[in-house]
């Protein structure tokens, strides 16, 4: 990787009042920057799943769907504050950032499951976060697979399967 790939910096938490699922990814991809929206891109299994899983329709303008999430307990953020990366794939990230989960979690203290958004994001909270931050009062952990289309080694059907198993965690 070229020392000139640029810095990148996530989104803002999308945090509702009393969360009890935080699904976190590992940095936003280029058009999610770009837009300034989680799961910008259009071939992105991310809102499809969720509209399944809480029955609203996917192509509602994104403040509605997060409304939607907000309204089902599930926050959104990403495991990295910012890092290096040409493009959007998770195996060009360098120079990784974590995003401060310490305050998240004192005000998220009702938080049951936290949902990493591919392998990458795990990885990335395993080695950054994990250590320094939870105790025996911890949330419980679940990677699902990546909702990007870049992993395209599982059909949406597959994906969904995974994902399914947040249901007991929404309201």
């Amino acid at each position: 990787m070229s020392a000139a790939s640029p810095r990148l910096y996530g989104l803002a938490p999308v945090l509702p009042a009393k969360a009890r699922l935080l699904i976190l990814g590992s940095m936003p991809g280029a058009q999610s920057l770009s837009e300034q929206q989680y799961y910008a891109h259009p071939r992105n299994a991310f809102w499809p799943i969720m509209a399944k899983l809480l029955h609203f329709d996917p192509q509602l303008p994104y403040t509605e769907r997060l409304l939607r999430l907000q309204q089902h307990g599930v926050a959104l953020w990403d495991v990295l504050q910012s890092c290096q990366r040409q493009g959007s794939l998770d195996t060009a990230i360098r120079a990784e950032q974590p995003n401060n989960f310490q305050q998240l979690i004192q005000q998220q203290s009702q938080l049951k499951l936290i949902a990493f958004n591919g392998a990458k994001a795990w990885q990335s909270f395993r080695k950054s976060v994990l250590p320094q931050l939870f105790t025996e009062n911890s949330p419980k952990f679940i990677t699902l697979p990546s909702t990007s289309p870049a992993h395209a080694a599982k059909r949406f059907s597959e994906k969904f399967e995974h994902w399914q198993t947040l249901g007991e965690y929404l309201r």
